[in-house]
């Protein structure tokens, strides 16, 4: 018994080394350039091919070839990659899903260019460079760790590397240069994979679907060392791979069995579906989130017709031709799924492969019991939408990176443990309907579905909620703040798209006759996801273009092609227009035509920054008597411009809004607020000042429902709201803009106004976006331009139209001022008097002393996280 437990011990080391490699490169890589490099199980792949071919193919003694993969090929793959790809994407200030999106297409094209070299065969002759004895490997990993700490400790690089991770603008000011750091880190990163790869191979399946799936399983090892310290990567790694192990010699009788197995092969699975769920996530809340697509024209409507006949040509096709054409249907529906999750809701959904196979088991499964094949398949597209709304409702917490690494973790742990085991696939049959077994009507069954799935997400897109999920994809904080139920919108998204996956993987399945585990392998949903990227993730064009062209080149002679030419592309998708772009007209530019407010825009050219129309208004400001030049002299009434839209009905009288005793300390023991109360006054100016740091935004963001205070209460009218989230404070009247913009930028202006009414507290009001626009001067022809690029002027009265839109009683506005120049200072100051004088609730956090002069009725002085004054 101790000799078998020392043996598993032994085995145990042995992958630990390996996986604590993966995590030291990640690491490093991470730490040197911010990147999260899923690509590295890909290198890994590569450099054991590359020994491989050196010793066993040509004859190269192993000392010789381990020197040259892993000193010259390994670090050359990452200076390539540093120079070719994620170097041009930081000049570019891309954010770090943009640089997570080029990993994957590099990981794809290292796959695809794998298979077109060497083949889609495993190898089982990879030769062996430490031995058999782990203690070697696992003294080479901590030797390896010791290294780079030292190095990164006491040495003049791991300073530069220091200040780069700390703050890479400050140490480029500061003479470091930062480049060759992160070259530096691509190149270790690299050396690493490479070290895991030869390693590995002896031991693993060296294929080039196998290997990089079996290195992402052991990310978890740095998601759990949080991407920063090497020894808890180390611990962890030796820890998961001795235990997982010494779970070999379970062997439980019953049910239980085929588990604790699934269990005992895959603990890394499982460590990092915890880690990406429970741990706290890698990156940030609204800094690594996909960048909204660009504006582009609808799909014309001639042009559906001719999609359509094309879709009909394959209906003439015999043989080898038609049974291939009967897998792009299939494909297209779960790119549309994706086109829903990551297009249009703008979520990282590493994952939708795992949905499509458990769409294809359960109507396998369904159908093997006797239900007929198409109402299996009815049956099971909601079952998988309930798991995705059960897999969906832990992610959605997670954002960016995260949530990236948190889907890739629930799409590998449905493949190990349900779709490649044989407890469930063991004596599946999987048929077509009865009527179509033809590969003819079976086509022409899925083009009808086809089609009935893009009428529902074209409506989706068009309406209420599309227009909801293009916010919550542009700027998740400022939809949260218009009123969009944030939490309940990702979980429509997803469900949306794990219903969808699963039409399209039962079809898919019914079309080859089979299920076969592999053709929904989580390597297949990163190649999806890389293809949806590439052509345009919200394009309805994107599924049926990517589903020919996937299908296409997979039936050609070279398998792999597809994923090579889709890994290329995404890599450079940070600098490449989405290619469905390339089939459509641009977007019409709006027509010149006359308006009350002023002189015609220029079609084609920068709408105008006109001011806003002056407002009347009657009241003295906060000292009697005294005029400033921000507002009108009292008692003198300006003449409202002809673009003033009418009063909206009286309203009762604005609640009072209230913060008693709000205390919040930060993580790190930073106190922002001190037993703060404030009470702002209806239908009057209330105004924060104080220096940086003094905690005004934070008790800001307490008002506003972003932040909860640790301590102290919140209410509104009396009623406690502390509780209460963002969203739901917009619909009670309290609405907000942003020191920094929050405008949804591939909306146009009247899109982005419309979700304030849409979601405010009145909603239903049919003059709200037109009386919202004309207050701010916004009526004319700019309401159809596309946000993206308008002046920050405009932008800052997008944001107050917005949330005017939906008619609070109580406005809180951050910086308004913040970009505008004197003239808009000013028009903005008439427009915030107008508005208190009607009865609206207003507080200013704001620098300008002269903007709080002209406007505040009641001025608070703030610093360290008290009101002094």
């Amino acid at each position: 018994m101790a000799s078998l437990t020392y043996e598993l011990t032994l085995a145990g080391l042995a992958v630990g080394s390996a996986a604590a490699l993966t995590g030291i490169g990640l690491i490093v890589t991470y730490r040197a350039t911010g990147v999260l490099n899923l690509a590295h199980g890909a290198v890994a792949m590569i450099c054991a091919y590359v020994l491989r071919q050196l010793v066993v193919v040509w004859d190269w003694p192993l000392p010789l070839g381990a020197l040259v993969t892993l000193l010259v090929v390994a670090p050359g793959i990452g200076l390539v990659l540093d120079r070719g790809v994620f170097r041009p994407l930081a000049l570019l200030g891309s954010n770090p899903a943009q640089t997570l999106v080029a990993s994957i297409g590099v990981f794809v094209l290292l796959v695809g260019g794998a298979a077109l070299l060497w083949g889609g065969g495993a190898r089982d002759d990879a030769p062996v460079l430490l031995g058999d004895d782990p203690w070697a490997q696992l003294a080479a990993v901590v030797a390896l760790a010791c290294l780079v700490t030292a190095v990164t400790r006491w040495t003049r690089f791991g300073r530069e590397l220091r200040a780069v991770v700390d703050n890479r603008p400050l140490a480029v000011l500061s003479g470091v240069h930062a480049d060759r750091v992160a070259a530096a880190g691509w190149a270790f990163g690299s050396f690493t994979a490479g070290l895991t790869g030869v390693l590995l191979a002896p031991y693993v399946r060296l294929d080039p679907y196998g290997m990089p799936l079996l290195v992402i399983e052991v990310i978890a090892v740095a998601v759990i060392a949080r991407m920063r310290s090497l020894t808890v990567a180390i611990v962890a790694a030796v820890a998961i791979g001795v235990a997982q192990a010494q779970m070999t010699r379970l062997h439980p009788e019953g049910w239980a069995g085929p588990l604790v197995q699934a269990l005992g092969a895959n603990l890394f699975v499982v460590a990092l579906l915890v880690a990406a769920l429970v741990l706290p996530g890698v990156g940030g809340k609204g800094r690594d989130a996909l960048p909204p697509p660009p504006r582009t024209r609808p799909v014309p409507a001639p042009l559906w017709p001719v999609i359509g006949v094309l879709f009909l040509l394959p209906l003439g096709f015999a043989g080898s031709d038609l049974h291939t054409a009967v897998q792009v249907p299939a494909l297209a529906l779960i790119l549309l799924s994706l086109v829903v999750v990551a297009g249009r809701g703008g979520q990282i959904a590493l994952g939708q492969a795992a949905y499509a196979g458990l769409g294809a088991l359960l109507t396998a499964l369904l159908a093997t019991a006797g239900v007929p094949a198409l109402v299996a398949l009815a049956l099971a597209v909601p079952m998988v939408a309930l798991v995705g709304l059960v897999t969906a409702w832990p992610a959605i917490r997670r954002h960016g990176l995260a949530l990236a690494l948190a889907t890739l973790a629930t799409g590998v742990a449905v493949s190990r443990f349900v779709l490649t085991q044989p407890y469930a696939t063991a004596g599946l049959s999987l048929g077509r309907p009865a009527g179509f077994a033809d590969d003819r009507a079976f086509y022409a069954l899925e083009l009808v579905l086809l089609a009935g799935c893009l009428a529902l997400v074209a409506a989706l897109r068009r309406g209420r909620t599309g227009r909801a999920l293009a916010a919550l994809r542009d700027h998740e904080p400022g939809a949260e703040a218009a009123g969009v139920p944030v939490p309940a919108l990702k979980l429509l998204a997803f469900v949306l798209g794990a219903a969808l996956a699963a039409l399209g993987g039962g079809l898919l399945g019914m079309g080859l006759r089979a299920f076969d585990p592999e053709a929904y392998d989580p390597v297949r949903g990163l190649l999806w996801f890389a293809a949806v990227l590439v052509l345009g993730a919200d394009s309805l064009l994107t599924p049926l273009v990517g589903a020919t062209l996937l299908i296409t080149l997979d039936a050609g002679p070279q398998a792999g092609m597809a994923a090579a030419l889709t890994g290329l592309l995404a890599t450079q998708s940070g600098r490449l227009p989405p290619l469905t772009t390339l089939l459509l007209p641009k977007a019409t530019p709006v027509k010149a035509r006359r308006h009350p407010e002023g002189p015609p825009a220029t079609a084609g050219t920068e709408p105008p920054t006109r001011r806003p129309a002056p407002v009347a208004a009657t009241r003295t400001g906060p000292t009697e008597g005294r005029t400033h030049p921000h507002r009108p002299a009292p008692g003198h009434a300006r003449t409202p411009s002809p673009a003033r839209a009418p009063a909206p009905p009286a309203a009762p009288p604005a609640p009072e809004l209230r913060a008693d005793d709000l205390t919040l300390t930060y993580p790190g023991g930073i106190t922002a607020l001190s037993h703060v109360t404030l009470a702002l006054a209806p239908a009057r100016v209330t105004a924060l000042v104080g220096p940086n740091g003094a905690g005004k935004s934070t008790l800001f963001d307490c008002l506003a429902g972003t932040l909860h205070p640790r301590r102290g209460r919140i209410t509104l009218g009396g009623t406690d709201i502390t509780a209460v989230p963002a969203h739901a404070r917009t619909r009670l009247g309290i609405a907000r803009t942003f020191q920094r913009l929050a405008v949804f930028p591939s909306l146009s202006v009247e899109e982005n106004v419309r979700i304030g009414a849409e979601r405010g507290r009145v909603r239903g009001d049919p003059a709200a976006v037109e009386r919202s626009l004309r207050l701010v001067g916004l009526a004319g022809p700019a309401r159809h331009r596309a946000a993206a690029g308008l002046p920050t002027g405009t932008l800052r009265r997008v944001e107050l139209a917005r949330a005017l839109a939906g008619r609070p009683h109580t406005l809180l506005l951050d910086e308004p001022a913040a970009g505008l120049d004197a003239d808009e200072t000013a028009a903005l100051a008439r427009i915030l008097a107008a508005l208190a004088a009607d009865g609206l609730t207003v507080l200013v956090v704001e620098h300008d002393p002269d903007l709080v002069a002209g406007i505040a009725h009641t001025v608070h002085t703030m610093e360290g996280g008290r009101i002094l004054s």
